[in-house]
């Protein structure tokens, strides 16, 4: 029963991403020609801004006694800095300071990193199995996460006008 587990998470880990991705690419991508980066990004920036929700790894109820520390603390706080810094740049997206794009910048490859950081060391460490109830933040929130960075990196390329 554990080897069946141990292929639950990842099954649904890079399930959700394709549908995500193809949600995006069916509801999103028509739009990308007619919207302003700013329009598309407000609503990203504001879905990371929850991100603070991973600070549950940290939290008794919503794990299991013995999620490993080495996984927990960093998805947590790389989580909680993630929120932070979504949250510093929506107002400079939303008044077109000259400031947005680099800060965006620098939420998009933070919030990337952690991410494949958590899902390198959940895997390392096992984490699936001691994540309780927290378990759907890497089956659902994670891959919508990974799909609206990769969206941020698209539209990071484009020009911006302020």
């Amino acid at each position: 029963m554990p080897v069946v587990f141990d292929r639950i998470l990842p099954l649904n880990l890079v399930a959700n991403t394709v549908i995500f991705y193809v949600a995006a690419r069916i509801y999103l991508w028509p739009h990308f020609s007619r919207l302003r980066p700013q329009q598309i990004l407000i609503p990203i920036l504001l879905l990371h801004s929850t991100r603070h929700l991973g600070m549950m790894f940290l939290t008794r109820g919503a794990t299991y006694p013995g999620l490993p520390p080495a996984f927990a603390y960093p998805a947590a706080f790389g989580d909680l800095m993630t929120a932070i810094l979504a949250f510093i740049a929506i107002p400079l997206v939303l008044h077109g300071s000259r400031a947005a794009k680099p800060a965006v910048w620098i939420f998009n490859v933070f919030g990337t990193i952690d991410l494949l950081g958590a899902i390198t060391t959940a895997t390392i460490f096992n984490a699936a199995v001691e994540m309780g109830p927290a378990y759907w933040i890497p089956v659902f929130w994670v891959p919508l996460l990974l799909v609206t960075h990769y969206v941020t990196f698209v539209l990071l390329r484009r020009r911006w006008d302020t």
